[in-house]
Order: structure tokens, then sequence, then C-alpha cells
């Protein structure tokens, strides 16, 4: 799931990492490379990396492998393969020194697992740490990791859904999108460091805006009378969609993942999989508006996730823009908050391993490299 993790969850994550720096100074941490993962749903995002001293690039990224995590009996084997791969590598030495590991991945850490409905596995705590030798492994939201990179990349590194006049304005800064599951976290300026605030916005009830939203809804509460924005947006919320229009077009599913919805709708070759994309992109407008009004997110929008990224065109054309300033009085102030799309990349891997080092500074943000 995107973003399982609720205030209580995600404030352990936080302890976790602070618990993984142990004894070592902030300088030692920065200096010796380390391992950084994001792990979601599908994939698996998996770097060495070190930290510098540019404080707008704080992690350098030395080698970096994306994995299918369908691929993989568990997360410690995947993350071992990644180390034997460094022996091919200007980085071979390093494979020796490896001590840390953060882990930026979707859920929360109960006893010695990371609780999350979404992997293909369960992650073990114990297993990574006793697979890979190493003595601290820190454990972050996946969604959290991805908004404290935000700060770190420009305007050139994304793509507008709905751009403004003007450079967005400080302030919090949004970050959500639909994938495996719909995630998002908000980024908090602040000195010495900004701050994540975990959010457990893909739980909201959804609410529809149109009486053909109305009437899915009532077929998705045959199933549990809580419905919420995951179960519409997200990947196996489209197939739901689909599902659901189908029954109210009198027809009969014929795809069966949401990869081939997508692919129909973007090609035009059924109706149903062309509507539940609108739908899809059209209730993406109104919650986002929704959460940069319960935020007020004036330094902007990301969307990320799995989906947004092949769907690019068909979202700039469709309802979400409409929806997104359908917002009463409010209208006015959303025409200054900018949207723009991310590919995660490597932007997880990039987050976990700044929050981690984050974790080993100072608290009153004085660098001990210094």
């Amino acid at each position: 799931m995107g973003d399982i993790a609720n205030q209580q969850h995600a404030s352990r994550s936080l302890v976790e990492a602070s618990a993984a720096c142990g004894t070592t100074s902030a300088g030692a941490a920065a200096s010796e490379p380390f391992l950084a993962a994001d792990v979601g749903g599908t994939h698996a995002r998996v770097g060495l990396v070190v930290g510098t001293t540019d404080a707008a690039r704080p992690i350098r990224v030395l080698h970096y492998h994306r994995y299918s995590c369908a691929d993989w009996s568990d997360l410690a084997a995947m993350l071992q393969d990644f180390v034997q791969q460094l022996a091919s590598t200007p980085h071979a030495a390093t494979r020796s020194r490896i001590e840390r590991c953060a882990v930026a991945c979707a859920g929360y850490v109960l006893d010695d697992a990371v609780v999350n409905e979404n992997l293909p596995w369960p992650v073990s705590i114990r297993a990574i740490r006793d697979g890979l030798g190493i003595r601290r492994l820190a454990v972050i939201n996946d969604f959290e990791a991805v908004a404290y990179a935000t700060q770190f990349i420009g305007a050139d590194e994304t793509r507008p859904v709905i751009a403004t006049a003007q450079p967005p304005q400080p302030g919090p800064v949004l970050v959500m999108g639909p994938g495996t599951g719909l995630g998002s976290a908000v980024l908090l300026p602040g000195q010495p460091r900004a701050q994540v605030l975990a959010s457990e916005a893909g739980l909201v009830s959804l609410a529809p805006g149109t009486e053909r939203e109305i009437e899915i809804l009532r077929l998705f509460r045959r199933e549990r009378p809580h419905v919420s924005y995951e179960d519409a947006l997200s990947g196996p919320g489209l197939l739901k969609l689909y599902r659901a229009l189908c029954e109210l077009r009198d027809g009969t599913p014929r795809l069966l993942t949401p990869a081939e919805v997508t692919g129909a709708a973007l090609a035009g070759s059924d109706g149903a999989a062309l509507e539940a994309l609108h739908v899809f992109c059209g209730l993406l407008g109104s919650f986002v508006a929704d959460l940069v009004l319960l935020y007020r997110a004036s330094g902007g929008a990301y969307l990320a996730g799995g989906i947004l990224p092949q769907i690019l065109p068909f979202l700039q054309a469709s309802t979400f823009s409409e929806r997104y300033f359908n917002k009463g009085v409010m209208r006015a102030y959303l025409h200054q908050v900018p949207v723009r799309l991310i590919e995660p990349g490597q932007l997880g891997v990039l987050g976990a391993a700044g929050m981690y080092l984050d974790s080993c500074m100072p608290s009153d943000g004085r660098d001990e490299r210094a």
C-alpha cells in the first residue's frame, strides 16, 4: 500500500532510523558508502550511496539497479544480489565495508517485520541484517523518502501537469501518487533541516463529484462499507473502476490487469476502459486539490507513482484540471500552486539515504564533518 503508515507508525520508522545511527558520528555516517533501497509493490530500486558536502545534492549514487519484486523470493535475497553485483564495478572494494542500509518501504515496522499487504513477500528486518551482515538498518516510509528528495530536484527534472505564471511560493510541498497503492507525504521546509509529514490521505473516504461517480461508489460499497480514494486511485483501483463501469454499461469485463485497462483506454479500443481512465483522472484532480488545500501546499504538488508517467498526455487533456480548480472560492489560490509530474527513478533511494543521514546529525543542525 502506498502509504499505510499512520503518524504513530511513521514516528516509529524514524526512531528506527535514529537507532540505526548507533554511536556513529555524523561525519563517519556520511563518508562511508552504504546501501539505500526504495521498495514498492512492483519494483525495488537499490543504490550504493555516499553523503557529500554539497547542500544542493547531499547524496551521491555510486551504483544503482532496478529490480522487479516478483522475480525475487524476498528483499534480503535482492539486496544480496545487489552487493554481489558490486564485484564487477569500480566499487568492488566497498563490499566488505558495507555496514548500514536505509530502506524506504511502504508500510510500517511491527517487531521484526515491515507490514504491508501490497508487497509480494513479507519483509524481515532480521533476515536483511543477517543476510547482508550489516550492523545498522533504517526503515523509512517510501513516500516520505520521495517527499524528502523533492528538495533536491529542479523544474527541468519534472513535467508540468498544471503550470503557473509565477514560481511556487515558499511553503509545504505535497507529494502523492497512485501505483500499487495510493501514497502521499508532505515536505515542510525548515531550518536547520526540512521535515517530512507522513500522511494517511489515501485512506480518506472517496468523495464522488459526478453522478457517474456516485453510481460507481454504490457498486464499490457492496464489497465493504468504507471506500477510500485508494480503492479508485491505484492500479488495482483502476481495474475496479473498469469492472464497475462494465457492469453499469451492461458489458462483460475482458481486461484482466491495470496495464491492459490503461493500454485499451489509450488505444481507444474499449469504451469501458476509456471511461474508467477518464473517471480516474477526474477523481485524481479533485483529490489533489483537496490535499493542496488541506496542507496549504503553496510550494506545489508533485505527482508520482507508477501509473501517471504512462498516461501524461491523456492526463493533461482530461478533466483533471477542471476538477482541480473546481473548489469554489479557493480557485484563485489553486491557480498559484503548480502541479508537476515526477518519475521516481532514484528519488526514493536519495530520500531514504538523506533521511538516514539527517537522523545521524546533531539536533542543533551542526554538521560534525565541519
